[in-house]
C-alpha cells in the first residue's frame, strides 16, 4: 500500500498493510499519546521532516530466554567493575546514543527525538539502563515500555563491554518484572551474536497483541 499522511487525529493504519520496505505512514507528531499508540500497534518513528512511521518485515527481537553471554562478557560481569542503574540519566543516555562515532557522522536520533522521548520518559513510558565506571557514564541503553512490550531503541559504550553489561542487566530486569516481548526492530551483528533473531511482521504483531494484555512495571534503581 502507499503510506498515508497522518492528520491531527490520533490513529494509525494497520501495520499489516505496510509498504514492502516497512513504511506505514508519514506526518503526525511525536506526542506522548501518539508515540504510545504507535508502539502498542507495532509501529515506530525513524525520521523527522517529515516524520516517518515504520513496521519492518522481518522484525528483530530478543527471546527473553535466549540471551547469549560470551565467556569474556561473563568475566566482565563477575569482575564487578561496572555499576548499573536504571532511569538515572535517561537524557544523557539518549544524547550519548546520538553522538558521532568513528566512521559514523551521526544517527537518526535527532534533537526532536531526544525532546520527544524525554517527555515519554517523564510520563513513565521510556526508560534507560546506565552503566558506570569510576563514577562516569560508560555505556547504556534506552527504550520504550508499553504493556508487556519493551522496545529497545539504541545503546552506546565508551568502555569495553559497557553496553553489553547494560543489556544483560536489562534482560534480567525484564524477566524479573514479567515483560513478554523484547523488540529491537532490526538485528545487527552485535545483537545477533548475543542471540537476537528475526521473525515475520505477522508473528511479531500476534505476539505484540498478547504482550499488550499484561502491564509489568519497569522499576527505577
Amino acid at each position: 500500500m502507499n503510506p498515508v499522511w497522518l492528520d491531527d487525529q490520533l490513529w494509525f493504519p494497520d501495520p499489516a498493510g505496510a509498504r514492502s520496505d516497512g513504511l506505514v505512514a508519514l506526518g503526525g507528531d511525536l506526542s506522548v499519546e501518539r508515540l504510545s499508540l504507535a508502539y502498542s500497534r507495532g509501529i515506530f518513528p525513524w525520521t523527522v521532516g517529515p516524520i516517518t512511521w515504520w513496521s519492518p518485515d522481518p522484525r528483530g527481537i530478543f527471546e527473553l530466554a535466549g540471551l547469549r553471554i560470551s565467556r569474556s562478557l561473563r568475566r566482565t560481569l563477575r569482575s564487578g567493575k561496572y555499576t548499573v542503574t536504571r532511569d538515572r540519566e535517561f537524557q544523557a543516555v539518549m544524547a550519548a546514543c546520538a553522538a558521532p562515532e568513528p566512521g559514523r557522522k551521526g544517527t537518526w536520533i535527532s534533537p526532536e527525538f531526544i525532546t520527544a522521548y524525554t517527555r515519554l520518559h517523564e510520563n513513565g513510558r521510556a526508560h534507560s539502563v546506565e552503566c558506570w565506571l569510576d563514577g562516569q557514564l560508560a555505556g547504556g541503553i534506552y527504550g520504550v515500555s508499553v504493556g508487556g512490550l519493551f522496545a529497545g531503541e539504541s545503546m552506546f559504550h565508551r568502555a569495553a563491554d559497557a553496553s553489553k553489561v547494560a543489556l544483560v542487566h536489562l534482560f534480567e530486569h525484564l524477566c524479573e518484572q514479567g515483560f513478554k516481548l523484547f523488540d529491537i526492530q532490526m538485528v545487527t551483528g552485535i545483537t545477533a551474536r548475543m542471540g537476537a533473531v528475526e521473525i515475520s511482521r505477522a508473528a511479531y504483531l500476534e505476539r505484540l497483541c498478547e504482550a499488550m494484555k499484561s502491564s509489568p512495571a519497569f522499576q527505577p534503581r
